[in-house]
């Protein structure tokens, strides 16, 4: 099987990267590796949902894949979901895509530039409808995410973005990840682990080192069983 992992930063991904037998530098900003017979490509896109979108659909259009995976880490607006817990994001949306209008914010689906289930969304959303038959996958909670360009950190907002869109996780990435992977017709999983609770920023509560090292673990698995 040949398989893309895609991570915003080496630091995330680096103890699943230390398991794998390194064989070349794949191109830019990708490395091809080797694991339990599978050929892998780790591409490292750099942080945001620009920069992710571009790197993936350059590397998707130049290499026909069997499963993409999305790995990194994510903060959580649900407190059931605490950091180091690892998450399939099944579904996610770019939550600042839209216009305001006074108080009120207007999705780019409700002010009509773009349908609700136009490809590649469905409800509005980016929907993961045919994931990986894959055990380790299919054995971690499936979360709703959002991706937005700047992380809350505002009780104001957050209870605004809470409201409009019930979200479960936020990343800066998974969103434009899964579109890029969807017009492409890849099979793919976004898997994060939390690494905070979205709060006022209060980095002494933050959890990234465990939540790291439980995104490897539990990316291993997936491999193992892909």
């Amino acid at each position: 099987m040949r398989i893309l992992i895609v991570a915003a930063t080496a630091l995330e991904i680096a103890p699943i990267t230390a398991a794998l037998r390194r064989r070349s530098d794949g191109g830019p900003r990708t490395i091809a590796y080797t694991y339990a017979g599978h050929d892998i490509d780790v591409l490292t896109t750099g942080v945001g949902m620009v920069a992710t979108a571009a790197w993936c659909s350059h590397v998707l259009a130049q290499t026909r894949y069997d499963l993409g995976l999305n790995l990194g880490l994510c903060g959580s607006f649900d407190w059931a979901l605490g950091p180091d817990r690892v998450v399939h994001v099944a579904s996610d949306r770019f939550a600042e895509l839209g216009a305001e209008d006074g108080d009120e914010f207007l999705t780019i689906h409700d002010i009509g530039l773009l349908g609700n289930d136009e490809f590649p969304f469905t409800g509005g959303r980016l929907a993961n409808r045919h994931p990986p038959a894959n055990a380790a996958l299919n054995g971690l909670r499936a979360v709703n995410g959002i991706t937005v360009n700047t992380v809350h950190g505002n009780e104001r907002s957050i209870a605004a973005v809470t409201e409009r869109f019930q979200p479960q996780v936020e990343s800066m990435e998974g969103a434009a990840f899964m579109y890029a992977c969807l017009i492409h017709g890849l099979v793919f999983a976004q898997v994060r682990a939390v690494s905070n609770i979205v709060e006022r920023r209060n980095r002494q509560a933050w959890k990234i080192d465990t939540a790291i090292e439980a995104l490897g673990h539990a990316a291993r698995r997936i491999l193992d069983d892909a």
